[in-house]
C-alpha cells in the first residue's frame, strides 16, 4: 500500500493531521472528502459523491463545496458538481450524480465508484451500472468504502450509529448500517474482490498517482492586508504602506507609554519592528489594535504580551523591558508558524465585540475556530449505556463515579480500583451490579470509544480572518449560536497558515468594571481601568502576601492561596512566578522552590541555570526557561525551541518527545556538560508537559489581579458584590458570601426597594440581587427594575401589584424570598421586616403576604369575569393566617436563594456539636489552628470545595476546602483515609473531622485521619441535659454514613443543604 485517502462525510475535519501521519507512517496521502445531500443517510447509496484533490485549485473548489453543503439549505449534490470542479476526481455510485458532472465536465476525472463491500462477481446492479457508465463515456474504479478500520469493529460501528440516531441497538435500522466488509482492507483483498472487473483496480492505482500532491494545498500565511479593510465606513490606510502606518502609531503609542524614549526602548523597539516587517506581519498588529480600540477595559496575554510593539499599541499593558519579557517566546525569525495574540474583554461584552469584527471585516472573510469535543469516560459511558436501554438513574451512578479515575485502563479495571466504587451496590469485588451483564460488556465497548470524535463546538474565542474568504482555505459550517466556525480546531488552523486572533470573555474585567462603576455611583473616586496603577500600594500587597485572595481572578484557588502564605512574598515581581510554577507536574520543584526562596542553600547545577533562571533561584518556571536553556545548553536554534514547547504541551506528541530529548543529550554532550547534570536538567523540563504558562502570559494576569486586589482591599463590599453577579469564579456563590463574612460585611436579604438584579455593594453591606431567585423569571426581574427606576420606591405590597404585571408563580417567589418583609400591605399597615437594622423578620409577615395575593388576585379575576372567579368581588378582609415558625423561614430563604444568607448553616447544628462536646470532644476553631501545629485535633467544617489529583503511584487523593464561621481551612486526604472517606465528600454538609495539622514554611492544613457527620452525632437527651459521655462519633455507624449519602462520585453540592432545624 503506498497511498492512502481519507474522504471524510461532509467534512475535512482531520485532513490537516491526516496529511502528517500519512508521510510519517511512508504513506502518500490523497486529500478528498464524500459530499451528501442534507438529507441523504450516511449509509445509503444515492446522491453522493467522493471527490478527490487533484490540485491546489481542487482543493479549493472542494472547500468551497464543503461549505455550500452545510450554509445552504437547498445545497443538492447534482447542482455542485455542474459548478467549478476543477482539480477534483469524482467518484460516484450513483449514475445520476455522474450524468450531472460530465453535462458540465466532461467525462474526465469521472468513474463509477464499485464498493468493495457489494460486489462480488455476480451482482447484477454492478453489471447494469457498469454498461450504463460505459456507455456514456465514464469508466469504473475500485473502492474501499471504509467505515471502520478492522472487520472485528463492525459492532463498534453499530454501536456509533445507535448513538448517533439516539437509538438502542436492536432499533437501528439494516440500512442505517455499512455492510460488515466495510472495513479497511490490504491490497491483496482489494484483488479478490474485483475478478470481474481488473480495469477497476487499475483505475484505482492510477488515481492514487494523480492525486498525491507534492505541498499540501496550505502552508502559506493567510491574512488580509490592512489597507483593503474599511473601519467605520472609512478606508484603514489611505497610504496603503501597513508597515509605515505601523511605525508611526509605534511612535505615538511609545510618547504616550514613556515619559522619555529611552536608547534601550528604541532598541527594543527596532529590534522587534524589524522582525515584523521581514515577516510581513505589521498587517496582523495593525488590526488587532483596531479590535481592542473598541474596548476601554482589555488584557492582552500570552506571549504576545513580552512585545514591546503590542505595549505601546496599546494591545497589552505590562511593560516588557522593566519584567524581562522575552520578545523571542513570540516571534522570531526562525518561526514558521503565524504569531498568537489573545486579548481578554469583559465576558458580557464579547459577543458584541465579535459583531463588530464579523460585520466590519466582512463575514465571508472570517470565522469561528472550532473545538474537537471527543469521547470521554464520562460520555462514554453513559452513550453507550443509552444505547444497552439502561435507565437514567443506574447510568448516572457508574458514569459520574469514572469521570475522575479512567486513564489508560478500561472502564472495567476503573471500576475495580477506584475507591469510590468499593462497597456500594454496584462494586465488582463484590459481585455488584458492574460485574453483571450488560455492564462489563458496556465498560468495554466505552473504553474503546475514549478519544473518539463527536461533534464540533466553537472556541471559546478564535477568530481567523481570510481576505479572498475563509471557504477557499478551509469548509465552514454554521454553529448552534449563529456564528460561522471552521472544521479545524486550532493546531490544524495554525499548522494550516490560517492567522488566529483569540477574543476572550474575562470575567473578572466584568469585576473590575461594575466594582468602579458602584464606587463612583456611590460618591467615591473614578478609577479608569487603564489608569490606575495598584503594584505598589501596600494594603494590596499585604493582601497577596497573606494569600487574602478569595475573589481575586487567577490568584484565588487554594493551592495559589497557601503558597502566597509559605513565601510571604506580595510583590507583584513574585506573583508572576507563583502564579507560572503551579503546574500539575511541578510539585517538588514548588517545594524546592519556596525553600531557596525561604534561605535555604543549594548547589548550582550549572552556571547556564543561574544566569537564565536567577529571578526563580535556579528553578525553571516559565516556558521561556525550557526555550533559552535549550539554546544556550544544547545550541538549539529559536525555531527548534519554540518547537520543544509545542511537543510539550501537545499530549499526542509522543515519540517527538524522545526525539527532543535525544537531540537536547546530543548537543549538551557536545557543549562538554556531564551526562548527570543534563539528565536532571532534562527531568526539570518534561515538568513542563501537558500544561505550562510563559511569564508574559502570568504577568499580564498577574496585572488584572493587582487591580482586582486593589478594589478588594480599599472597596471590600463593591468588589465582592461584583465576584457575585459576574460568576465564574472559582468558588460557589455561597463561598463567596462567607467570605463576605469573615471580611465583616453585612450580607443583607434581597429587598423589594434595595435589589437591583444583580448584587449590589455599599458602605459595607453587601445585599443579595433579585438574580439569586431560583425560578424567578428574568421578565420579573427586568419589569421590577424598570418600574422602580421610573415610579419611584413601592411603599406597599398593594402599590407593588398595581405598579408591576407580574405572574402568580414570580410574586409567591418574591414573598418566599423575603423581599416585601419591610414594605406595608396596603393603605394603612406597615410592618417590620428586613429593613436595614432590622433583627429578624416578623414570622407573621409572609403568611399574610400570601393571603394578601390571593385576595388581590380573586378580586382582580372578579372585575374580569365574576362568574368565573373563586371569590366574590367585594370579598372582606381575610382573618389572620397562623405565622411560620423560624424553620420555616429558614427553609424558604434556602430553596429560594440556594443557601442561607442571613446566617452560616453550621449555627444551624448548635445541638449536635453540644453533644458532640459532651462526648468529651472539644472542635478547635478554624482560626486557631496555627496554634495546634503538630497536635491530632478535632474541627468543625462545612465543605467548599475539592480537588481529586493522584499520587505517583496513580493513587487517588483529595484536597478539600472547608470552613467554619471563623475561616476557611485546607485539607488533605491522603490515599488511605481517601480510600475510606471519598464516599461522603461528595455533599455540603457539617463534617467532624480528626486529624493532624501541618505547617509548611508558615502555611497551615490539616492532615484528616477521620471523617464523620456532624448532623449524625446523636443529641442524646438533648443539649441543655448534662448526660454521660455519649458515642464515638467517629464510630462505625459515622463513618458508614457516607455510604448513604449521595452515590459514588456524586457531584458535589456547592451550597449548603436544607436546614431540617433552626439553633
Amino acid at each position: 500500500m503506498r497511498a492512502i485517502a481519507c474522504t471524510d462525510v461532509d467534512g475535512l475535519y482531520g485532513v490537516v493531521r491526516f496529511r502528517e501521519i500519512a508521510l510519517a507512517s511512508g504513506l502518500r496521502p490523497i486529500l478528498g472528502a464524500e459530499v451528501t445531500a442534507p438529507e441523504t443517510r450516511r449509509v445509503q447509496a444515492g446522491e453522493r459523491a467522493t471527490l478527490l484533490v487533484k490540485t491546489p485549485e481542487g482543493y479549493a473548489n472542494l472547500c468551497r463545496i464543503l461549505t455550500r453543503r452545510h450554509l445552504d439549505p437547498g445545497f443538492s449534490v447534482l447542482a455542485a458538481l455542474r459548478g467549478d470542479t476543477q482539480g477534483l476526481v469524482v467518484l460516484s455510485p450513483s449514475l445520476a450524480v455522474l450524468q450531472a458532472a460530465l453535462e458540465a465536465r466532461g467525462p474526465r476525472d469521472l468513474h463509477l465508484a464499485l464498493g468493495s463491500s457489494s460486489a462480488p462477481s455476480a451482482a447484477e446492479g454492478t453489471f447494469e451500472r457498469l454498461r450504463a457508465a460505459w456507455r456514456l463515456g465514464i469508466g469504473p474504479v475500485a473502492v474501499n468504502d471504509v467505515h471502520f478500520v478492522d472487520a472485528r469493529d463492525f459492532d463498534l460501528h453499530r454501536l456509533l450509529r445507535a448513538i448517533a440516531l439516539n437509538t438502542t441497538l436492536d432499533r437501528v435500522p439494516p440500512e442505517e448500517l455499512a455492510s460488515p466488509q466495510a472495513w479497511l482492507k490490504p491490497p491483496s483483498e482489494m484483488e479478490r474482490a474485483y475478478p470481474h472487473c481488473p480495469e477497476a483496480l487499475a483505475a484505482t492505482a492510477r488515481i492514487a498517482e494523480e492525486c498525491v500532491l507534492d505541498e499540501a494545498p496550505w502552508g502559506a500565511l493567510v491574512f488580509p492586508r490592512f489597507a483593503d479593510l474599511s473601519i467605520d465606513g472609512a478606508p484603514a490606510d489611505p497610504g496603503g504602506d501597513s508597515f509605515a502606518l505601523l511605525l508611526a502609531r509605534c511612535e505615538e503609542g511609545a510618547r504616550r507609554r514613556y515619559d522619555a524614549i529611552t536608547p534601550a526602548v528604541r532598541a527594543r523597539l527596532d529590534h522587534e519592528l524589524a522582525i515584523i516587517r521581514d515577516k510581513e506581519f505589521a498587517d496582523y498588529f495593525l488590526v488587532v489594535q483596531e479590535i481592542v480600540k473598541r474596548s476601554p477595559r482589555t488584557c492582552g496575554r500570552g506571549s504576545a504580551a513580552a512585545s514591546i510593539v503590542s505595549y505601546v499599541l496599546g494591545i497589552t499593558h505590562v511593560e516588557p523591558i522593566r519584567h524581562d519579557l522575552y520578545f523571542e517566546r513570540f516571534l522570531n525569525r526562525g518561526r514558521v508558524d503565524p504569531p498568537d495574540i489573545d486579548v481578554d474583554f469583559c465576558w458580557d461584552e464579547r459577543d458584541d465585540l465579535l459583531a463588530w469584527v464579523f460585520k466590519t471585516i466582512g463575514e465571508e472573510r472570517t470565522a469561528m475556530i472550532a473545538n474537537h469535543v471527543t469521547f470521554r469516560a464520562r460520555a462514554a459511558v453513559r452513550e453507550v449505556a443509552k444505547v444497552y436501554g439502561l435507565p437514567d438513574t443506574e447510568i448516572a451512578r457508574v458514569a459520574t463515579g469514572l469521570s475522575r479515575y479512567w486513564g489508560a485502563e478500561t472502564a472495567l479495571e476503573a471500576t475495580r480500583r477506584s475507591p469510590l466504587f468499593r462497597g456500594q451496590e454496584f462494586d465488582p469485588r463484590r459481585g455488584g451490579m458492574l460485574a453483571r451483564p450488560p455492564w462489563p460488556e458496556i465498560l468495554d465497548a466505552a473504553a474503546r470509544l475514549d478519544g473518539f470524535p463527536r461533534h464540533l463546538s466553537v472556541h471559546c474565542g478564535g477568530v481567523v480572518i481570510a481576505p479572498d474568504g475563509v471557504e477557499r482555505h478551509v469548509p465552514v459550517e454554521r454553529a448552534a449560536k449563529g456564528v460561522r466556525v471552521i472544521q479545524w480546531e486550532k493546531d490544524q488552523a495554525e499548522e494550516a497558515g490560517l492567522v488566529k486572533i483569540d477574543l476572550l470573555g474575562n470575567r473578572s474585567l466584568s469585576v473590575i468594571r461594575d466594582a468602579c462603576a458602584a464606587v463612583r455611583a456611590a460618591g467615591g473616586p473614578d478609577v479608569p481601568y487603564g489608569a490606575f496603577d495598584p503594584l505598589d500600594d501596600p494594603r494590596t500587597q499585604e493582601l497577596m502576601r497573606d494569600g487574602d485572595t478569595m475573589g481575586v481572578f487567577y490568584v484565588e484557588s487554594p493551592a495559589m492561596r497557601q503558597l502566597q502564605q509559605k513565601t510571604r512574598r506580595g510583590d507583584f515581581e513574585h506573583l508572576v512566578i507563583h502564579s507560572s510554577i503551579i503546574r500539575p507536574a511541578a510539585n517538588d520543584y514548588i517545594r524546592e522552590y519556596v525553600r531557596r526562596l525561604r534561605g535555604g542553600s543549594w548547589t548550582s547545577l550549572h552556571p547556564i541555570l543561574d544566569e537564565v533562571m536567577h529571578e526563580t533561584y535556579g528553578i525553571m518556571c516559565y516556558q521561556e526557561d525550557v526555550a533559552r536553556v535549550a539554546i544556550r545548553m544544547a545550541g538549539f536554534t529559536d525555531a527548534e525551541a519554540d518547537g520543544l514547547r509545542k511537543v510539550l504541551s501537545k499530549k499526542w506528541a509522543g515519540k517527538k518527545v524522545e526525539d527532543y530529548r535525544q537531540r537536547f543529550a546530543r548537543g549538551a554532550a557536545a557543549r562538554g556538560i556531564a551526562p548527570e547534570i543534563v539528565e536532571e536538567v532534562w527531568r526539570m523540563i518534561l515538568s513542563f508537559s501537558g500544561y505550562s504558562f510563559c511569564k508574559p502570559h502570568s504577568a499580564s494576569y498577574a496585572l488584572v489581579s493587582f487591580k482586582a486586589c486593589f478594589l478588594k482591599a480599599h472597596h471590600p463590599a463593591e468588589f465582592m458584590a461584583a465576584v457575585i453577579s459576574n460568576g465564574g469564579g472559582y468558588y460557589s456563590t455561597f463561598a463567596y458570601v462567607s467570605e463576605c463574612r469573615r471580611m465583616g460585611l453585612a450580607v443583607l436579604l434581597p429587598d423589594i426597594d434595595g435589589s437591583d438584579k444583580a448584587y449590589t455593594g455599599r458602605d459595607r453591606r453587601v445585599r443579595v440581587g433579585l438574580m439569586q431567585i431560583k425560578g424567578l423569571r428574568d421578565e420579573a426581574v427586568e419589569a421590577i427594575v424598570a418600574e422602580r427606576k421610573g415610579g419611584g420606591p413601592f411603599t406597599s405590597f398593594d402599590e407593588f401589584l398595581r405598579r408591576v404585571p407580574i405572574d402568580r408563580s414570580d410574586a409567591r417567589l418574591l414573598i418566599r424570598a423575603g423581599v416585601f418583609d419591610g414594605i406595608g400591605f396596603g393603605e394603612g399597615g406597615t410592618v417590620p421586616g428586613h429593613a436595614e437594622g432590622a433583627a429578624a423578620p416578623d414570622l407573621a409577615i409572609r403568611p399574610r403576604l400570601h393571603w394578601r395575593l390571593a385576595e388581590w388576585e380573586a378580586k382582580t379575576e372578579g372585575r374580569r369575569s365574576p362568574a368565573r372567579s373563586l371569590f366574590p368581588p367585594d370579598l372582606g378582609p381575610l382573618p389572620s393566617p397562623r405565622p411560620y415558625d423560624e424553620t420555616r423561614l429558614l427553609r424558604d430563604e434556602a430553596t429560594t436563594l440556594g443557601f442561607l444568607v442571613s446566617r452560616h448553616p453550621l449555627t444551624l447544628y448548635r445541638e449536635h456539636l453540644l453533644a458532640l462536646r459532651r462526648t468529651g470532644v472539644t472542635p478547635v476553631r478554624a482560626e486557631a489552628l496555627k496554634e495546634h501545629v503538630g497536635k491530632r485535633v478535632v474541627t468543625i467544617g462545612w465543605l467548599v470545595t475539592g480537588k481529586v489529583v493522584t499520587t505517583r503511584d496513580d493513587e487517588p487523593m483529595e484536597f478539600i476546602s472547608f470552613e467554619d464561621t471563623t475561616a476557611i481551612y485546607e485539607t488533605t486526604f491522603f490515599p488511605r483515609a481517601y480510600e475510606r472517606f471519598c464516599g461522603m465528600l461528595t455533599t455540603a454538609r457539617p463534617y467532624v473531622l480528626k486529624g493532624r495539622v501541618e505547617e509548611e514554611f508558615g502555611a497551615v492544613a490539616m492532615t484528616v485521619e477521620e471523617a464523620a457527620f456532624l448532623d449524625r452525632v446523636p443529641l442524646g437527651g438533648g443539649a441543655r441535659r448534662a448526660t454521660p459521655a455519649g458515642p464515638d462519633p467517629f464510630g462505625p455507624r459515622a463513618a458508614r454514613s457516607g455510604a448513604e449519602s449521595p452515590p459514588a462520585g456524586g457531584r458535589r453540592a456547592r451550597s449548603p443543604a436544607r436546614p431540617d432545624r433552626p439553633a
